[in-house]
């Protein structure tokens, strides 16, 4: 499957896979609020058998077949984490806030 990448500028390592150039109409309306604008990265003709560094390739096609995009987030990230406005935060075990 012929596919293309978009990297989020608003959220760090965070990728969305479409199965067509350009084709935002597919991604949900809360998800294109949380990613912000998208820069084209990579287009790539993905195959079962092409292995994928942080995706399941399995997973990502399937995706792409059944919805016309994948989401790709950063390692132990999930959507809730990144609806925070600052991902680089300190915990001070010494005080019950979270410094930014």
């Amino acid at each position: 499957m012929h596919c293309y990448v978009y990297a989020s500028l608003r959220k760090p390592d965070t990728y969305v896979w479409l199965s067509r150039r350009e084709g935002f109409d597919a991604l949900p309306e809360p998800l294109v609020l949380l990613l912000g604008e998208l820069r084209f990265v990579l287009e790539v003709q993905l195959t079962a058998q092409r292995q994928l560094p942080h995706e399941d390739t399995e997973i990502v096609l399937s995706h792409l077949a059944d919805q016309g995009w994948h989401l790709q987030a950063p390692p132990n990230e999930t959507l809730s984490v990144c609806n925070q406005p600052n991902l680089n935060r300190e915990i001070d075990p010494d005080a019950s806030l979270v410094r930014a």
